[in-house]
């Protein structure tokens, strides 16, 4: 295994980025090439998969993200469970782009979240927050004979910051523009947006999570195909329903909208519970299951409008979406009726919508190995930048 010091005499780095979202439906993985650090930092995609979870892997993600079973022998084995698909994944992707796994330099591995505390809760007389993503990252090393850079989300929220949004500091570096202010929203299980004011200065980006992204609408879905389905394919079910707006009124009053940033949320708030909670008031509204879904639609769009409106002290000119609801047309349309601005996607510039929060990985951990504070404290609240991930060799 090549040593930091090593990695650091080289002008590019071969790095894969892992990521396995809220929405635990699989581990994408993207190979890239990165040059430099920091603003000078170059990315060039080599290639991208993503790796679907069986049904069993999945279940037993939402069971222990529920944070109401599995005990210490779960979490054990799972970590390391997830390992193993991480590094399967890893493979993958090298396959898939026709490289040595051998000449991988370095892995960014964010694991998978399955409880997150960003706001103090009493434990033991205590206030504590807290954030777990298990994946063991030295399941990895050993595979690839390589470092790899893994639990990033800790360092920030021990510096006070929430822990999350970290992807706002990689967009930063490839996305900012001198002649106009860009939005960038992801719909992965959970919404977040990003505003890059133009000719701003890092801290001048502020960032954080929408509501739910595909969450609610993955969720619904499988309650009305009985678990055939996983998703809205090309938003179809929802583009069948009708848009209740007695319930979207009630959907609106969700504190979490009226909430300043800096704020995150997740599964703890939009997961089976909420979601039981949306069919009995909807049920209680004699709407369908289809009307449900595609006002669960809408309301994820009217998110990001209020997110806007409200808490975007400067509002961006355009905005890119990226992540699986990207390639939701139902959800597009709604969206783009929702907001006055020119709406893109990824592809629109030449990018790939799914591979962005791999990519974003990789990014970070090529700056942790660098020693470069790689968080975004006007986003995530902490009080200083810190340089978040732990190292594995």
């Amino acid at each position: 295994m090549q040593s930091l010091s090593d990695l650091m005499k080289k002008d590019s780095l071969r790095v894969i980025g892992l990521m396995s979202g809220t929405s635990a439906d699989g581990m994408d993985a993207a190979l890239t090439e990165i040059s430099g650090f920091g603003l000078a930092t170059k990315v060039k995609m080599l290639g991208f998969v993503s790796v679907p979870y069986s049904e069993e892997v999945r279940k037993e993600i939402l069971r222990l993200a529920s944070g109401i079973s599995g005990g210490s022998r779960d979490l054990c084995l799972f970590s390391f469970l997830l390992g193993q698909l991480s590094l399967d994944a890893c493979r993958a992707v090298c396959e898939k782009a026709h490289v040595d796994p051998a000449s991988v330099d370095l892995v960014g591995s964010h694991g998978q979240t399955l409880y997150h505390v960003p706001a103090a809760e009493t434990y033991l007389g205590r206030p504590m927050r807290g954030t777990l993503q298990l994946g063991e990252a030295s399941v990895i090393a050993e595979g690839l004979g390589c470092p790899v850079v893994s639990d990033f989300r800790v360092r920030d929220l021990a510096a006070g910051g929430q822990g999350a949004p970290l992807v706002p500091y990689t967009e930063y570096l490839l996305y900012r523009r001198e002649d106009a202010t860009v939005g960038l929203q992801n719909f992965g299980g959970i919404g977040n947006i990003t505003v890059l004011p133009r000719s701003g200065r890092m801290e001048d980006t502020f960032a954080f999570d929408t509501g739910p992204g595909n969450m609610v609408m993955d969720q619904l879905v499988s309650r009305m195909t009985g678990g055939a389905m996983r998703y809205d394919e090309n938003g179809a079910l929802a583009a069948s329903g009708t848009c209740s707006e007695a319930l979207l009124s009630w959907m609106l009053q969700d504190p979490y909208l009226r909430k300043a940033p800096p704020k995150t949320t997740g599964r703890e708030a939009y997961g089976a519970p909420y979601v039981d909670r949306l069919m009995e008031q909807g049920r209680a509204l004699a709407l369908s299951d289809r009307d449900i879904l595609a006002t669960a639609c809408r309301f994820t769009a009217a998110c990001v409008g209020v997110a806007i409106e409200r808490h975007c002290p400067v509002k961006p000119d355009r905005l890119i979406v990226g992540g699986g609801g990207s390639r939701n047309p139902t959800l597009m349309a709604m969206l783009r009726r929702e907001l006055s601005i020119p709406v893109l996607v990824n592809e629109d510039l030449g990018l790939d919508s799914d591979a962005k929060e791999a990519v974003a990985f990789a990014i970070l951990a090529n700056e942790c190995v660098h020693g470069s504070a790689n968080n975004m404290p006007s986003v995530t609240g902490a009080a200083h930048p810190v340089v978040m991930g732990k190292i594995s060799l």
